[in-house]
């Protein structure tokens, strides 16, 4: 079991702080606002405060009435999270309708290469061909993996599963346990070639959820591969806490600036990994994450929407000013996490 300090009525008052101005946001039908409410989802099923969810519904319903994108992309999946907590809320239909046209897009119209991976795409453009990227994990794997389970479903949860096999294969570095932000599959390269936080952050979020959401998860081949990249992720991430108890956006660039939404995301993955000597480290983050949230709940020093760059001076240098939809939504579904941390027995051999 997870030993914690913190004050469950400070962390209650600050995800509160955080929704309202998620909520104040203009966010758009994308990933920035498909993270932000999944955020807004986890804290009400945590905190069951039913205001969370009627915001949550009365702005979906408006996007809805306003007219949806009319193409999808692995980005914009993102925001089929929050579809499928106002589907389990509500049982309205339309909810979940939409969420399965996603999930059409993904199964048969969405770019793939090689062993059936989903090349990342962020419009109806053929931005990145044949490129493999960790924010795949989450707009996509993690989502389809939800549907699958809802629906038992074994060809969505096996698809979904490739997906985190391939993109462990692809990215992960075997020698350090860490992720690489992207993989070129027609050069053979992780082009730049950086440990990009945000990108640790996603795959080691995503991956710490599987075996929480499959049942019987130990039954699948693939799941054993996904436990054991984000065991040996997790020993390493624990090693690159800076002393504020973050992480910087290149994780092994000390001239690097610490980073919110990727500290949120991996602490986030510790909680629910729920490995005891993991404690100290989610510990020093709980004071580096309360430190970043404002009075009125933006979670600052979040760096901005990051290609994989092509230097270090590239992800260096992005702005970490503003308020980011992805930011809220890590730091939600940290905070959240922290609420239930030790409520549901990990199985300390996987």
């Amino acid at each position: 079991m997870l030993k914690l300090d913190f004050d469950r009525k400070e962390i209650a008052e600050v995800i509160d702080r955080i929704v309202h101005k998620t909520m104040n946001m203009d966010l758009t039908w994308d990933w920035p606002c498909g993270v932000a409410y999944y955020g807004i989802a986890k804290a009400w099923e945590v905190t069951k405060n039913e205001e969370y969810l009627e915001l949550l519904k009365n702005r979906v319903d408006e996007y809805m009435e306003l007219g949806l994108p009319p193409q999808w992309t692995v980005n914009t999946c993102a925001m089929g999270h929050c579809l499928i907590t106002l589907y389990e809320a509500t049982g309205d239909e339309k909810y979940w309708d939409v969420a399965m046209s996603k999930v059409a897009y993904l199964r048969k119209d969405a770019l793939r290469f090689g062993d059936h991976v989903l090349q990342h795409t962020v419009s109806a453009n053929n931005d990145f061909p044949e490129q493999a990227w960790a924010d795949t994990l989450f707009m996509a794997a993690f989502f389809l993996l939800r549907v699958g389970v809802k629906l038992k479903d074994e060809e969505i949860i096996e698809d979904a599963l490739n997906q985190y096999y391939w993109h462990i294969h692809y990215l992960q570095n075997p020698e350090t346990g860490l992720y690489y932000h992207g993989y070129n599959n027609i050069t053979g390269d992780h082009m730049s070639g950086f440990y990009w936080g945000r990108a640790n952050a996603w795959a080691a979020y995503t991956m710490s959820q599987v075996g929480a959401i499959l049942p019987e998860a130990y039954l699948y081949p693939k799941f054993l591969e996904v436990t054991g990249s984000l065991n040996e992720q997790l020993a390493a991430l624990k090693l690159l806490q800076t002393e504020n108890g973050l992480w910087r956006t290149i994780l092994d660039d000390e001239e690097s600036y610490e980073e919110v939404s990727a500290s949120a995301g991996i602490a986030a993955a510790m909680l629910e990994k729920g490995n005891p000597l993991h404690s100290k480290y989610i510990n020093k983050a709980i004071k580096g994450l309360l430190a970043n949230v404002s009075k009125d709940g933006k979670v600052m020093n979040v760096s901005g929407g990051t290609a994989v760059m092509k230097d270090r001076d590239g992800y260096r240098e992005i702005s970490k000013r503003w308020i980011q939809g992805w930011g809220q939504g890590l730091a939600l579904a940290f905070f959240s996490g922290l609420l239930t941390a030790n409520d549901a027995a990990k199985d300390g051999a996987l």
